[in-house]
């Protein structure tokens, strides 16, 4: 059963911006596997780094709206990672007290990120299993 849904669209400008004040800023949303590939991204093509960083803002911006929670605990940036399978497909790899609340209430997510020119955009849809 679906009990939530969540967009989130952001200048992929605005993100450089934060990312080139701080460096926190990017370990702040990454997670440990995201900041793997933000820095092996980084190292073909800072512009790739960007792009890549600011789907994931996206999504998680997404998943805090499907939530109904918004990005407060449990839902926080770094424990909500958006890594890729091998075929490239998207998916939400939640840990810490996420994770719990995830597997607590029987959650699980759905997520698909683009990005053009100046845009990042997410969709993400949280479902309910049903006993």
């Amino acid at each position: 059963m679906i009990v939530g849904i969540g967009t989130d669209i952001c200048r992929i400008a605005r993100i450089a911006d934060s990312a080139g004040r701080s460096k926190r800023f990017v370990e702040k949303v990454l997670g440990p596997d995201e900041l793997e590939q933000y820095r092996l991204r980084g190292e073909r093509s800072p512009e790739r780094a960007t792009r890549y960083l600011a789907t994931r803002w996206a999504a998680k911006e997404a998943l805090g709206k499907a939530l109904g929670t918004g990005v407060v605990p449990p839902m926080t940036l770094a424990t909500a990672q958006v890594l890729n399978n091998a075929a490239g497909k998207p998916a939400f790899v939640c840990s810490g007290a996420l994770a719990e609340h995830m597997r607590q209430h029987r959650l699980s997510a759905q997520v698909t990120v683009s990005d053009e020119a100046e845009y990042a955009v997410a969709f993400v849809i949280v479902e309910q299993q049903t006993v």
